[in-house]
């Protein structure tokens, strides 16, 4: 480290499709929903994060709210851009004299293909970043639970974030065998929006279903404490009057089955794949739910039901993939895995 030390800041970086985590110093210093909100007319931009998620759907013609990441890759690459950019000045808010060079770690989805790392490693560069590493998240995931990722016993870690559901397999620090699919919370929420619409005939937007999602929604019919139920209010959409419904968690459990089916499919899928030795680890360890969605209640009962094999959901599980994304930095040497 030597005499420079301090021009270099090292960074770990979560982008996901719907928050952003930014760890400095083992703090987590930033963790802001993934969007933003730009000035039509000058391209610049007027709100990130929180501020940004509260303006989504509302704004006139003069200001766009982006969310840069769809499915868990880079979507919108000059947004992507502006919004690490104003992410990692967030940290620095101190006026310094000269901005340190930044050593980054970032974390991407198992199955990007060579565009998408590319899209990453570019935004990454472009907003400041000298050293840019990249890490899978299912890799980041178990580091950050504090498995053992470099030990000879397979682990199978399951990260159910926003825009995509990777599950894969561990061992010896590398990932074994691997599935990412695109259904994940931001399919939940549509899933919901849909369910409104044909239902109750009533038109509701992403964030009052990120809200009913939040706030009642559930995996399984029968669930232990279930939550009171969430009225919503909005349009019919026949009569566009304004109409009161309360939504119960067992009407989400109905409409969300079929996106969970595909989950369950997924897991099973990959632990077809995986070789015996490791299966039998992974029976015995159970396997570790990450990511925001494994928050949706009676999700682990339903997986566990289904395929036998326990499911944990891990503490904190929506800052799992950023722990481990933090502790990449501090063993660049050791950890083989990080891509450049």
């Amino acid at each position: 480290m030597g005499l420079f030390s301090f021009l270099t800041q090292e960074i770990a970086i979560d982008l996901g499709t719907a928050n952003t985590v930014i760890i400095h110093n083992d703090k987590v210093v930033v963790d802001e929903p993934s969007i933003v909100a730009i000035d039509r007319n000058t391209g610049k931009l007027i709100a990130i994060g929180e501020q940004a998620r509260q303006m989504h759907g509302k704004t006139h013609e003069n200001i766009v709210t982006i969310r840069p990441l769809r499915d868990g890759v880079i979507a919108d690459f000059n947004a992507a851009e502006l919004m690490i950019r104003g992410m990692i000045k967030m940290i620095n808010k101190g006026s310094k004299l000269f901005t340190p060079s930044l050593r980054m770690v970032v974390g991407i989805p198992s199955g990007s293909t060579e565009v998408e790392i590319r899209a990453v490693r570019d935004s990454s560069e472009h907003a400041g970043g000298r050293d840019v590493y990249l890490i899978h998240e299912p890799m980041a995931a178990a580091i950050g639970i504090g498995l053992d990722v470099e030990a000879p016993e397979g682990s199978m870690v399951v990260d159910i974030g926003g825009g995509t559901t990777e599950i894969a397999v561990i061992a010896l620090g590398g990932i074994v065998c691997s599935k990412s699919i695109r259904i994940a919370g931001d399919s939940f929420t549509s899933d919901i929006q849909a369910y409104m619409r044909h239902q109750h005939n009533i038109k509701v937007g992403e964030k009052t279903a990120e809200d009913i999602k939040i706030a009642v929604g559930a995996a399984l019919p029968d669930i232990d404490n279930p939550p009171p139920d969430f009225i919503v209010r909005g349009p019919n959409i026949m009569t566009s009057l304004p109409i009161e419904v309360p939504v119960s968690y067992q009407e989400i459990a109905y409409c969300l089955d079929k996106s969970l089916s595909k989950i369950e499919a997924a897991v099973l899928n990959v632990l077809e794949q995986t070789p015996p030795e490791l299966y039998a680890d992974i029976v015995n360890k159970g396997i570790f739910l990450t990511g925001g969605s494994s928050l949706l209640r009676g999700l682990d009962k339903r997986l566990t039901d289904k395929i036998n094999i326990n499911f944990h959901v891990v503490e904190d599980p929506l800052r799992a993939v950023a722990r481990g994304t933090a502790v990449a930095p501090k063993n660049i040497d050791k950890f083989q895995f990080l891509m450049r």
